[in-house]
């Protein structure tokens, strides 16, 4: 039989014993251990922002530490177009997207180190990208996050469904903002968070659903308390997986979330809702003559609502953009121009072999050719030369004799025909 605790000699909070804890505070009725008292000064120091005590971190049973301290101001001194400029570097056009970004990124900054002055304060604008797959809105996410000196996380909202479902909890997109902060409480409050896949929570049809969706319209519903700004207690390990670890309170109010999607068929939309001003005696000429790729510069909150965003989700993401459709001179400059540049990491890849490579421009036109045939945007160029490079990436290493290689059009061409990429049909 285990032999019971002794109740004079045990922490009235966390029950451990004297001799699991260093220092054990004894008072007239109950105990309190050294951690339990580093917690209470934590929590006292959340609640009223005085500095209490000096202790630097709580730490879990799980293992990890969660690390607290005063705000500080965040030092950033890139202007608008600087942040634009740097998104130049890596993003080819989408010009539009990239200012939106640029002033939100730099409005950020601001008001998190601007205190609040005659009872105005400055909100933030979380913003909802709208753009075709392979249009750069990950790719853009990326390069912010290289940019920042405040936490940044990329999530996928398709793994997510309502509490009490198999999956993810909406709270484990905080998690992931903890992990990156180094579990950094403060910071991770001052940080950004990337939603990917936002238009898959979409729910079946304008009408509220008389079902549960519970990986649609009920994770939108669960995501509206993050967006506008509340407290919520987040499992430090995220998931579901561990359900003894104790939660950690985050204050999402200075978090911008900015969400990105395909929204497959939303130019459809957009086409109903600006043609119907030609019903009747009116008709604007500009509007008729658009081009179906050209419908996404008007995307507003009535089409997204419309593809199945519910209002309240739309109210909290306030700053609606757009990418265009890549064209083939866009296409043509991903595959040379950026720091990244596909061509650039295939010609490092031969450079660490001993071996220069070339690219003629009868090829790389080819290339960009199929990719606008198979409609995948930028990710389309890199599976194409994935499978024209594959044989000279297999063979090149084991030749000692090389010490160039050309990729020309006959060549781009046969392997094209060789991977079957030719017999592609598009609908």
């Amino acid at each position: 039989m285990a032999k019971e605790k002794d109740a004079s000699m045990v922490c009235s909070f966390c029950l451990k014993s004297k001799d699991e804890v260093e220092i054990l505070v004894s008072g007239a009725k109950a105990h309190i251990c050294e951690n339990c008292v580093s917690s209470a000064v934590y929590i006292i120091e959340r609640e009223t922002g005085l500095s209490i005590g000096s202790s630097e971190e709580i730490e879990e049973e799980s293992g990890n530490s969660i690390k607290k301290g005063k705000a500080k101001k965040i030092s950033f001194t890139l202007k608008p177009i600087d942040i634009f400029n740097k998104l130049n570097e890596y993003v080819i056009g989408q010009k539009d997207a990239k200012r939106v970004l640029s002033v939100a990124i730099y409005n950020h900054y601001k008001r998190l180190n601007t205190p609040t002055k005659d009872d105005v304060e400055i909100e933030k604008s979380n913003i909802v990208m709208v753009g075709e797959t392979g249009t750069g809105k990950t790719l853009m996410a990326k390069t912010i996050a290289k940019l920042l000196n405040v936490p940044f996380a990329i999530v996928d909202a398709t793994v997510f469904t309502e509490a009490g479902y198999v999956g993810e909890d909406v709270e484990s997109i905080l998690s992931r903002l903890l992990q990156a902060a180094d579990y950094d409480v403060d910071a991770a409050e001052r940080g950004i968070v990337f939603i990917d896949e936002i238009d898959k929570l979409g729910r079946k049809g304008g009408n509220p659903s008389i079902t549960r969706d519970v990986s649609g319209e009920g994770v939108q519903q669960a995501m509206l308390k993050l967006l506008e700004g509340s407290e919520v207690l987040v499992p430090p390990q995220g998931g579901r997986k561990h359900p003894d670890q104790k939660m950690v309170k985050v204050n999402t109010q200075n978090i911008l979330f900015i969400c990105g999607g395909a929204f497959e068929g939303i130019d459809k939309v957009i086409a109903r809702r600006v043609q119907t001003s030609a019903i009747g005696f009116k008709s604007n000429s500009d509007l008729d003559n658009l081009k179906q790729d050209e419908l996404i510069q008007y995307v507003n909150t009535l089409d997204l609502r419309s593809f199945g965003l519910i209002p309240e989700l739309l109210g909290r993401l306030p700053v609606v953009t757009y990418l265009q459709p890549l064209d083939a001179e866009a296409l043509r400059l991903i595959l040379t121009e950026p720091k990244n540049a596909i061509i650039k990491q295939y010609k490092r890849i031969f450079e660490q072999e001993g071996v220069r490579l070339y690219f003629d421009d009868d090829a790389l036109d080819y290339i960009v050719q199929k990719a606008i045939e198979f409609k995948l945007g930028g990710r389309g160029l890199r599976s194409i030369c994935e499978v024209i490079m594959i044989d000279a990436m297999f063979e090149t290493p084991s030749k000692k004799d090389t010490d160039y290689f050309v990729v020309d059009l006959p060549y781009v061409k046969e392997k094209i025909e060789k991977g079957k990429l030719g017999y592609l049909k598009v609908a």
